[in-house]
């Protein structure tokens, strides 16, 4: 059984971790990153943090490479947060339960929409749809790119 101290320790580890990568880092191989919880040894020398990336495995291995680079800069904030004589060695672990999860949603999604014939599909879709989305597939090639061209210098509103 994990002591307070033990408890309180990896949730600081946690939260200072979640915390660095989302602020802090500016590693552009550090996306879609969530930090699902963290595990202190009883020694306070060592955590393994579990994290989920959403992704393709390459975006995965990109992801965990660039945080085993920023070890180092994720410990000195952790060192920061706690007052131990010793700053755990972070190890990073993937942790797929977050995507394992939103897969099953989705299987679970489209055999209600089986059953329901098709009613909660259409329902889900069109609420994530937005209305920028919907002009956007309207557009031609052209009109695209005079329209990221525009976008690029900045010009005052009419309004002002």
């Amino acid at each position: 059984m994990k002591s307070r101290r033990i408890a309180r320790a990896s949730e600081a580890v946690r939260e200072v971790v979640s915390t660095t990568i989302l602020f802090g880092l500016r590693d552009p191989r550090v996306k879609q990153v969530t930090v699902i919880g963290a595990e202190v040894a009883q020694d306070l020398r060592t955590a393994k943090v579990y994290v989920s990336v959403m992704g393709d495995a390459k975006q995965q291995s990109l992801t965990m490479h660039g945080l085993e680079s920023a070890r180092g800069y994720i410990q000195s904030k952790i060192a920061e947060r706690l007052d131990t004589r010793y700053t755990p060695v972070l190890k990073f672990v993937l942790d797929p339960s977050v995507k394992t999860s939103i897969a099953m949603s989705q299987v679970i999604r489209e055999t209600l929409a089986k059953e329901q014939g098709g009613t909660v599909a259409e329902e889900t879709s069109a609420e994530f749809l937005d209305d920028d989305e919907e002009d956007d597939d309207e557009l031609t090639d052209a009109e695209a790119a005079a329209e990221s061209e525009d976008s690029d210098s900045v010009e005052p509103d009419e309004d002002e």
